[in-house]
């Protein structure tokens, strides 16, 4: 299975009703902060070892204290931290977009929305994924 088709998924899902979408970069990362999407892809956003387990750790423990102290760290990039709850995760950097990542059973679903989109569009194509993967049992 390529998971790669999912951020393809994922963009398209963040469209706008002009039919811009918010993400412009999307990635999954197993609850171990491991990689399943490939850096190969276009759009694809590439976490380090160290940012995705700091993600997924806070995600699957639903203790997002670590976050609101230190921010959110992805691409390179700390986001302030906005908001966490029911397994989701915003977070915002003026001039850099913002950040939205949600859990599923075993892996988190991270998009990147430009700056200047709407972020709700990107946390619903989020949102759209995770509840996927969940249906499947992952």
């Amino acid at each position: 299975m390529s998971w790669d088709s999912y951020i393809d998924n994922l963009i398209g899902q963040s469209r706008d009703a002009s039919g811009q979408p918010a993400c412009d970069r999307a990635c999954i990362i197993g609850l171990d902060g491991s990689p399943w999407t490939s850096g190969a892809h276009p759009s694809s956003w590439e976490l380090t070892q160290a940012e995705g387990s700091y993600l997924a750790a806070a995600l699957k423990s639903g203790d997002f204290s670590v976050l609101q102290a230190a921010g959110i760290r992805a691409g390179g990039v700390r986001y302030q931290f906005l908001r966490g709850e029911d397994g989701m995760v915003l977070g915002k950097k003026k001039g850099e977009g913002a950040i939205t990542a949600q859990k599923s059973r075993t892996a988190v679903v991270v998009g990147h929305t430009v700056e200047g989109r709407s972020q709700g569009n990107t946390n619903k194509a989020v949102a759209v994924i995770a509840e996927y993967l969940e249906s499947l049992g992952m």
